[in-house]
């Protein structure tokens, strides 16, 4: 008799465990198909680094200093000189990503808006030199996403 129960009772959780796999086999599926599919990112995601230009094609950094000494992990180096019309620029504008923790202090210290951290979260490399950035890498970081940082910060700027 008990025999019985038990025999009742497995194919009872055998029909309960098949039913519940259908109703899951037919709903949208909860993982997406990475290199191909991509999850939509917050505009105020932290990526790789960029410096910015003006829509003239001058670079924002007015050389203040301000992100290098706000950096909790002092991975932002930068040299600046006079030019000749009074203003100061960059010489030597360099980021170590090895050290960097994504805190966006740097982003947020600058008065111009000329460094900050775009979308792009796919940027591996094989030596550690190649994470070291220098100015030239961070220009053509800020051109080749400009579009997408300057609508991220347009859509943050309500709350900045």
């Amino acid at each position: 008799m008990i025999a019985r129960y038990i025999k009742a009772f497995t194919l009872w959780e055998f029909v309960k465990a098949h039913a519940l796999t259908l109703r899951y086999f037919f709903k949208a599926k909860a993982t997406i198909n990475y290199p191909f599919e991509r999850n939509p990112v917050s505009p105020r995601f932290r990526g790789e680094h960029a410096l910015r230009r003006y829509p003239n094609g001058e670079e924002r950094c007015i050389a203040c200093k301000l992100c290098e000494a706000v950096c909790p992990a002092q991975a932002i180096t930068i040299e600046a000189e006079p030019r000749d019309d009074g203003s100061r620029r960059t010489t030597r504008y360099d980021i170590d990503m090895t050290k960097c923790i994504f805190c966006g202090l740097c982003a947020e210290a600058c008065p111009v808006d000329a460094v900050v951290e775009g979308p792009n979260y796919e940027y591996s490399t094989e030596t550690r030199e190649e994470l070291i950035y220098d100015k030239a890498k961070l220009l053509d970081n800020g051109d080749r996403w400009e579009s997408a940082i300057a609508a991220n910060l347009a859509a943050d700027a309500p709350y900045r």
